[in-house]
Parts: structure tokens; sequence; C-alpha cells
């Protein structure tokens, strides 16, 4: 099951943005694997207060996105990993505009077959 973990700071979750959020990340999927894909798709957002979150030792300030997207391995090896990449940053920018693209960080994360589970079974 492809799950998007999504970190931003606290102030950019605003009511309205989780939903938009949640589809243009559900949406970057499918353009790459497909409508098929829409209902395995999960999308989890936390909001980090910006004094919880930095770089170079010290607090950011500006506004930044850290995306994950884990999945089977085997899923990953089917496209060029940088579509893949692209999608989900330009889901971010959709979100919240292109100012923004330099600070969207991408980490995909391939689960090799026999490594995961679901209701106490390997899947």
């Amino acid at each position: 099951m492809p799950h998007f973990t999504a970190k931003l700071h606290e102030e950019m979750l605003d009511g309205s943005t989780e939903r938009k959020l949640i589809e243009a990340l559900t949406n970057a999927a499918t353009e790459v694997y497909g409508e098929n894909f829409r209902p395995l798709v999960v999308v989890e957002l936390f909001g980090i207060p910006r004094h919880r979150w930095g770089s170079g030792g010290a607090p950011a300030t500006r506004e930044a996105v850290q995306i994950t997207l884990n999945m089977r391995e085997a899923g990953l090896t089917r496209f060029d990993p940088a579509v893949l990449i692209t999608s989900i940053t330009e889901a971010a920018t959709e979100v919240f505009g292109d100012q923004i693209r330099e600070d969207v960080s991408v980490h995909l994360v391939g689960v090799p077959q026999g490594r995961s589970g679901v209701g106490g079974e390997v899947a």
C-alpha cells in the first residue's frame, strides 16, 4: 500500500490545506501509477511547530515540506523515480505555491517483499 507522510510547519495547515494536500498527493500517485491506484493511497499529515524544525543548527525561517512515500520496492522500479519525485513536488507547489519548490524534499522508500504486513500477515 502506498503511504505518504508529509511533515510541514504547523501554521501551513489552516483547515482547508489538509484536504487539498491529501487530494494533490493522491493525484500525484495516480498520475504515475494509474487510476486503479487511488483507493490504495494513504496520506498522513504532520504539523510541526516552527521552533521544532531547523537546519544548520538554527530554527527554520522558511516554509518547508518533507514528503516521504513508502511502498513496495517493486512499485518503485516500474518507473523512473524522477517522474514520481517531480509529480509529488508539483502536488506540493499546487497547494502552497511555486515559491516553496526549493524547500520541498521528497524521499522514496522501497519496502522489500516480505517486509511488511497487514492484519498480522506478511504481505
